[in-house]
């Protein structure tokens, strides 16, 4: 914690607005509570200079989350007095965007069952408007309404009321632009205005008497405090003027940063599903119980994530523009879980452009400037974060919504990075945006009947923002079998391999020396074709490429790259793992997922290496065959998805996007879970995964004590810096190649397939990756090598020496070595311990 917001927290001697009191004659009087609650600044706009700062709304002044809420949950309690139980049932609460939409939500749950709207800016595409209005005076004019429910504000009968709710009262004009219109289309006999400060001049407070009687209604007025502002003659120019004045001195002043940026890592938070992120198409009492029940959970989620020193320091829980009411729960719910060790404050980012003064006397003493990051309909601009600089957060909570999850929100200008300058640690929530079930599929943000991704530490070792995996949980279910009994089972065509999982392969002292070894050699080969594989993503799929691994095996590749990009670029590169079964295809409820949530013509698959090049046709044919069934259901036409796979290696020539054409040894494809976040193979079973489930695997918790998964990634990670010049040279290279797919190890496996007498060409496995695997989860027959391979094969000639595998050396192989499943296999083709007979 800084020493100047230590010292201005526990001495307040100095009004926040005496600055602009001074200098432009500007007063403010009313009642003992109004300088507490207000303080005064300068914006650009061209029809009002002044700014009244208020203290307890938590927009432009960091508040302690519980004081925000009690402030708007109290002036509910009023109105709920006011009109009685009955009443306030038959309430509806409107709060209008962006100041107010935190405060309205808060007055709804004061009234208790009041369901709540609030206006937006952002226009939401298949969503009928039910109204709108202009704020004369704003930055931002145009108000819509967009009800889930389009009977929300008809109010029902005579004894509805319709409850409006702004930060400030000053002139009503904009509340009673409001009443005329709706009264218009669905007339009520009571109003009640509800605001924080009643700031209305003595002809102002007439003409809302003369309003009431002329529609011939009852309206009322909620206040918590009230005074008048006093604007000397010409305030507006001579306040544009010091604007301007203000402005010019500071140009030339550099802004204080950090010595280094702050990491910025991602929370899952589990919000509950089918509650909304706001008001913006409706909330109701049912959606508030169901949030109420969640909130501690994932207040919980964010302290676990904060670290010890944060969790005793100064946390700031910053929402996001119009998303104001989340991140204002979620910060009263981490009041309550860090208690009296944490100063935990809460306050969100704005349109509105207004002047910085470090001065004790004015109220908006520091300012960040980032780009709009949710595709604004009134195009791109400026965004800000007032006194959040200078104020000593050891960590910032960036709430936003999934919309806004944008590129720009990660660019190095952007929100993410412009915190990381001015706090220890800041971590990102995505809250789903809402749509409405009604609309079609293609107009959502979040589908209605998916989960969100599984992500760790609940669900595999990986940290949460490395990777979300589109999968069900299925660590409770018992599904391994013995590597004979499921040989046997897939080979005579009683069961698909993608049923059952093989028993973790253990490995002995001796082969995980071998891994460490080989990690230690093969590190700065792997950053290389890491550094060259996301290079080639990023200047042919980018500006922000959605990464989605083929789970398992380039899981761990992906997580790599997003890293990569990270350690470059500063890109937060989203991550998703899905499952595809050859034979079966891909999980199309995860490409459904995806659809939802991404543009698809962003989403990159990404798998550790190739063989033959099954698993690349495998995708090709399951992605054509969902796009060509329509893509997700209910949307007008194909998804738009890219079938083709980037990958670390591509010894079989399959892929045009690779890192290398080199068939060496990824240390991943040494081990199984234990490399690989301890996640199983993917399992697809009828009785454990229906039409509309992910598909399953496990997370072996039992084996973190042999988890080398952060020690992979570590080991490459460190030698980013030294690889990059050579990554840059070979990228541009590549790029510059015909780099098209030559199928030349599709070719080969068919003629060892029919020289060997396999006559299957699932049983070759080509490469030193499906090498391993064979020896770790297969019956092998024979490995083949190639004469001088070298120490890239040192652990297969072990593994094959531990299952008693004859190796053969050849010369005419493109892979160092290949894999041939044993292709007669019955348990009485396999001696006492199961070793392959190879006459058989």
């Amino acid at each position: 914690m800084s020493e100047r917001a230590r010292r201005e927290e526990t001495v307040d001697v100095v009004w926040s607005g005496d600055w602009v009191a001074e200098r432009l004659g500007v007063a403010l009087e009313g009642d003992g509570e109004l300088q507490e609650l207000l303080g005064l600044a300068l914006r650009r706009n061209p029809k009002r200079a002044h700014l009244l700062v208020s203290n307890v709304l938590g927009k432009h002044v960091p508040q302690k989350p519980s004081v925000v809420y009690r402030a708007g949950y109290g002036l509910g309690e009023r109105v709920r007095a006011l009109l009685g139980e009955q009443g306030a049932r038959r309430a509806v609460v409107l709060g209008y965007a962006e100041t107010a939409t935190g405060l309205g939500h808060a007055v709804a749950d004061g009234l208790r069952d009041a369901p709540y709207l609030h206006s937006t800016r952002r226009c939401v595409a298949g969503v009928a408007q039910a109204g709108g209005f202009e704020e004369a005076h704003s930055h931002a004019t145009s108000h819509l309404l967009l009800p889930e429910d389009p009977e929300l504000l008809a109010g029902g009968d005579d004894a509805s009321v319709l409850v409006l709710v702004d930060d400030e009262f000053s002139t009503g004009n904009t509340v009673l632009n409001t009443i005329r219109a709706l009264h218009a289309l669905h007339p009520r006999q009571r109003y009640v205005i509800v605001a924080l400060v009643d700031m209305r001049s003595a002809g102002d407070r007439d003409r809302l008497t003369a309003f009431a009687a002329e529609i011939g209604a009852r309206v009322d007025l909620v206040a918590r405090s009230s005074g008048t502002v006093t604007l000397p003659e010409g305030v507006l120019e001579r306040g544009q003027a010091l604007v301007a004045a203000q402005e010019a001195e500071q140009a030339g002043q550099a802004e204080k940063t950090a010595a280094a940026p702050a990491p910025v890592t991602r929370v899952a938070l589990d919000w509950p599903e089918g509650v909304p992120d706001g008001g913006r198409h409706g909330f109701t009492p049912d959606h508030r119980a169901a949030l109420e029940a969640a909130l501690p959970g994932m207040a919980e989620r964010i302290a676990a994530a904060l670290g010890d020193e944060a969790r005793h320091g100064r946390v700031l829980v910053l929402g996001f523009e119009e998303l104001m009411y989340a991140p204002l729960r979620l910060g009263t719910a981490l009041e309550a879980v860090l208690g009296s060790g944490a100063e935990v404050r809460y306050s969100t980012t704005t349109r509105s452009p207004v002047l910085a003064v470090d001065d004790p006397g004015y109220a908006i003493r520091t300012r960040l400037v980032f780009p709009a990051h949710d595709d604004p309909a009134d195009g791109p601009g400026d965004r800000y974060a007032y006194n959040v600089a200078g104020a000593g957060f050891d960590a910032v909570v960036a709430v936003v919504d999934s919309t806004a999850d944008t590129p720009e929100l990660h660019a190095p200008d952007g929100l993410t990075a412009r915190l990381a300058a001015h706090a220890g640690h800041v971590l990102l929530a995505v809250v789903p945006s809402y749509a409405p079930p009604s609309l079609p599929v293609s107009h959502r943000q979040e589908p209605a009947v998916l989960p969100e991704p599984l992500r760790g530490p609940d669900f595999s070792s990986y940290a949460p923002e490395d990777v979300g995996w589109l999968l069900q949980d299925l660590s409770d279910t018992e599904l391994e079998a013995p590597t004979e009994e499921r040989e046997e089972a897939i080979q005579s065509g009683g069961a698909h391999y993608a049923e059952s999982l093989p028993v973790e392969y253990q490995p002995s002292a001796e082969y995980q020396a071998l891994f460490t070894a080989a990690l230690d050699t093969s590190a700065a080969r792997i950053a290389r074709a890491v550094g060259t594989v996301t290079e080639t993503v990023l200047a042919e799929r980018g500006p922000r490429p959605v990464l989605v691994s083929l789970a398992r095996a380039g899981t761990p590749v992906g997580v790599l790259m997003r890293h990569w990009a990270r350690h470059r670029h500063g890109l937060d590169l989203p991550h998703y793992a899905i499952s595809i079964v050859r034979g079966r295809g891909i999980d199309a409820t995860a490409l459904r997922w995806l659809a939802a949530h991404h543009d698809p013509a962003d989403v990159v698959f990404v798998d550790g290496w190739t063989g033959k090049g099954a698993i690349t046709r495998e995708l090709a044919a399951a992605v054509q065959e969902f796009e060509t069934s329509g893509g997700p259901a209910g949307s007008a036409g194909p998804a738009g998805f890219n079938p083709e796979i980037a990958v670390l290696a591509d010894p079989g020539g399959c892929v045009r996007t690779y890192g290398t054409r080199e068939d060496f040894l990824i240390p991943s494809a040494c081990l199984n879970s234990t490399v690989s976040g301890l996640i199983s193979r993917t399992v697809l079973r009828a009785d454990l995964v229906g039409p509309d489930d992910f598909h399953g695997a496990k997370f072996y918790r039992e084996l973190a004590g042999s988890d080398v998964s952060g020690d992979f990634l570590a080991a490459v990670t460190a030698r980013f810096d030294e690889v990059a010049d050579q990554v840059d040279a070979e990228t541009k290279e590549l790029l510059a190649a015909d780099r098209a797919p030559t199928w030349e190890g599709w070719a080969a496996v068919e003629r060892i397939s029919e020289e060997y007498g396999i006559h299957d060409v699932n049983l070759v496995k080509p490469g030193v990756g499906e090498t391993t695997r064979v020896l770790l989860r297969r019956v092998p027959w024979k490995i083949l090598a190639k004469r001088g391979a070298g120490a890239d094969l040192t652990h297969i000639r072990l593994l094959a020496e531990q299952r008693g595998v004859p190796v053969e050396e050849a010369d005419d192989l493109p892979y160092s070595c290949v894999g041939l499943i044993h292709p007669r296999f019955t348990r009485g083709a396999t001696g006492a311990d199961g070793k392959a007979v190879t006459g058989a």
